[in-house]
């Protein structure tokens, strides 16, 4: 069977599309997680950086919190920690060449990227964060750093080449904080940008590389990560683009562009952990003399460590899959999933 037609019978089949995940079983380490959080040592932590270091820094256990479901365990301070300390550290621009960064600011902590943005976005705004209020320049952004193709690129050196290339890595957190962290309708220059985003997941069947003849980007992609943080796989593609879809009438999907994504996922049972995205990361780290520097390897933390092993189950997973064949079966009653 191939990948239409296995996606055109999950559609159509009318049962939930995988079974609930367990629920989570690590109460304990949640409540480690939300202890650090309110501690000293996370306020100083967000006080000298909002983002490093990685993993064990505070905003990669709000981050995990967040999505785990678990936002509202987040102390309003730590929220709040990290409003101050990116409002303090994070330059509004994104420079395109090392001469246009700012006397005075460093050129990798000092300025931010789009996939760190997109998801501070959504995660202030879960947090209650009026983002409008206190990063007024941040919804601009997205829209300014769009490229011709549709998609953004954290790797500044695309925007001066040639023929500037996207990466979905760096597009999809943008596409979701515009679509998902709006607290108001969303203007027609964001409904744009979210419809030019859209196609060029689509037009690369959401794994797929244009410039190298429809060749896979990055095999690794049809496995889902947990957590993701910043990272792309297929599924967070797919629960882009159905939400993006439903939102807008006049959108039709092709089943041809989200079949092969669809089919890497159970038509019954858990989704379970597919690998550790985050797993070889190095990081920067601030020294005991106060200066920083680099370490090979980004520690971990215990709520990391155990919701991230590969092949257990992830109900937030297992959520995103039900709500994508949810989303696909209420398209197809409208008439605006595409077969042929």
């Amino acid at each position: 069977m191939d990948a239409i037609e296995r996606l055109r019978r999950l559609v159509g089949s009318g049962g939930a599309a995988g079974e609930a995940a367990p629920a989570l079983g690590f109460g304990a380490e949640i409540e480690e997680a939300v202890a650090y959080l309110g501690s000293e040592e996370a306020a100083r932590s967000l006080a000298a950086d909002p983002y490093w270091p990685k993993w064990d820094g505070p905003w990669w256990h709000m981050l995990l919190l967040w999505e785990l479901g678990e936002v509202g365990r987040i102390p309003a301070a730590a929220a709040a920690g990290l409003v101050r300390s990116a409002r303090a550290h994070l330059h509004t621009s994104f420079p395109f060449r090392i001469e246009e960064v700012p006397a005075g600011i460093d050129p990798i902590r000092g300025t931010s990227c789009h996939c760190q943005l997109g998801t501070m976005v959504q995660v202030l705004a879960a947090c209650g964060v009026d983002v409008d209020r206190d990063f007024p320049w941040v919804r601009g952004w997205f829209l300014r750093y769009q490229l011709p193709d549709g998609g953004l690129n954290c790797d500044e050196a695309a925007y001066t080449r040639p023929t500037p290339r996207s990466s979905l890595v760096s597009t999809l957190p943008a596409l979701e904080a515009i679509l998902r962290a709006a607290p108001r309708p969303l203007a027609p220059a964001e409904w744009a940008f979210l419809d030019r985003g859209a196609e060029y997941l689509l037009r690369r069947a959401l794994c797929r590389s244009l410039s190298r003849g429809g060749g896979l980007i990055d095999a690794a992609w049809l496995a889902p990560t947990f957590p993701r943080f910043y990272e792309y796989d297929v599924l967070r593609g797919l629960s882009f683009v159905v939400e993006w879809a439903l939102a807008r009438p006049e959108a039709v999907l092709r089943a041809a562009d989200i079949a092969e994504a669809a089919a890497q996922f159970p038509e019954a049972g858990p989704v379970c952990v597919g690998r550790q995205a985050w797993a070889a990361a190095g990081t920067l780290r601030c020294r005991a003399d106060g200066t920083w520097g680099r370490e090979p390897k980004a520690a971990r933390f215990p709520l990391l460590e155990a919701v991230g092993a590969p092949g257990i189950p992830a109900p937030a997973l297992t959520a995103s899959w039900r709500g994508v064949v949810a989303g696909l079966r209420e398209l197809e009653s409208r008439g605006r999933l595409q077969w042929v």
